[in-house]
């Protein structure tokens, strides 16, 4: 039995119906045969009780044409006065249909025609118990229940899958988002890398084929500081490659991980910039308090791409770093005596493509935080960021 039900499930919507409409007309068929008798003409009642259920075949489809198309039939079928009726399943399905599918209007029309043939029918020869009329008035309204219950469970269903949909398209975008985000920061992670310590490399190999072949001792001492930033630069690149390869809650599991660079670390950023030729002074304000990761990163991030800049356009030869801390903040400033380019044209205000500038921006922006770019007061380029803390 429930393989057979099984099977049924599985048919199209329209072999479903067409074998219910075929396992009906049997019942029927079946049911009068006792009383072929008294059927007066018999064919004539046999054809009727087939025609009150063939049309389910199409009751999904039109609903309302379909119950009336089985209840011409019905109606015929008792004006026969045959004195013997099959209940009729035909008719009630197709009411229990309109139900469930049909507009509001529909429905309210439909149970009043429904109402008033089950009263008209009552008044015809054959029909003397008085509980025949609630017997098929009930027999109705288990139908009309069930369609409205059925109508009721579609439309939540519904409901619910264009909830579910709607999530998963949330969710879909809130995945998107939030890998462009991480591309976007770990496309400045690798700028400020690779342009910070290549472009000290760049200087630092300038300087020593100036001074090849006159001051072997002196290129000497660059060509290491080229090899040092270059050890540098492989380190925090392996940092940033072991974040990556590693499975999603297992970054750096397999590959220990050097710390995120702070604030508090400048040294190694302005010895690398002094052994390019500019003198860098740095100056704290205030008492250093404990930041938080992305404050933290991000002040030293700035003021890493503020001096690169600086050694890369600006022909400075002196530059100054101040770091203020006050309550709630922490203000990062770059200054320096050059020609007040610290920024390639790309990386002017007035034009767009630049990475430099436009990756401090980012992270300042990041941290809910301000950021002035121009000019110093005593000429040079100035940047400055103030970043709330914690």
């Amino acid at each position: 039995m429930n393989r057979l039900a099984d099977w049924a499930v599985a048919l199209p919507p329209r072999m479903q119906d067409l074998a219910l409409a075929v396992a009906l007309a049997a019942y029927n068929v079946g049911s009068l045969i006792p009383e072929t008798g008294q059927l007066h003409p018999a064919y004539a009642a046999y054809m009727l009780v087939v025609l009150q259920v063939l049309p389910l075949i199409w009751r999904r489809r039109w609903p309302v044409p379909v119950y009336i198309a089985t209840g011409i039939p019905r109606n015929i079928y008792d004006l026969l006065h045959t004195g013997f009726a099959p209940v009729p399943l035909g008719p009630a399905i197709a009411y229990f249909t309109v139900m469930e599918r049909s507009s509001t209007r529909w429905r309210w029309v439909a149970s009043a025609f429904t109402l008033a043939g089950i009263t008209y029918s009552q008044t015809l020869p054959g029909h003397n118990e008085p509980y025949d009329f609630f017997v098929v008035v009930m027999e109705f309204a288990v139908a009309g229940l069930a369609g409205v219950l059925s109508r009721t469970r579609r439309a939540y269903l519904r409901e619910v899958e264009g909830r579910a949909e709607q999530a998963e398209a949330e969710r879909d975008r809130q995945v998107a988002l939030a890998a462009a985000a991480e591309r976007t920061r770990i496309a400045r992670e690798l700028h400020d890398v690779v342009a910070h310590h290549v472009s000290l490399m760049a200087v630092q190999s300038e300087a020593a084929a100036s001074l090849l072949p006159g001051k072997p001792a002196e290129a000497s001492k660059s060509v290491e500081i080229i090899g040092q930033t270059a050890r540098e630069a492989l380190t925090e690149l392996r940092r940033l490659l072991g974040v990556l390869r590693a499975p999603p809650g297992q970054a750096g599991a397999t590959t220990p991980a050097a710390p995120s660079p702070s604030i508090s670390e400048l040294d190694d950023v302005l010895v690398q910039v002094r052994q390019a030729g500019i003198t860098v002074d740095l100056r704290v304000h205030g008492n250093p308090a404990r930041l938080a990761p992305g404050v933290d990163l991000t002040a030293y991030r700035i003021v890493q791409e503020a001096l690169t800049n600086t050694v890369r356009h600006s022909g400075a030869g002196r530059a100054a770093v101040t770091v203020s801390y006050e309550p709630g903040y922490v203000t990062v400033s770059v200054t320096d005596t050059g020609n007040g380019r610290s920024a390639p044209v790309a990386e002017r205000p007035e034009r767009s493509g630049g990475l430099g500038l436009a990756g401090i921006a980012e992270r300042v922006a990041s941290c809910g935080g301000s950021l002035s770019l121009g000019p110093g007061q005593s000429g040079g380029f100035a940047v400055t960021a103030r970043l709330p803390t914690p």
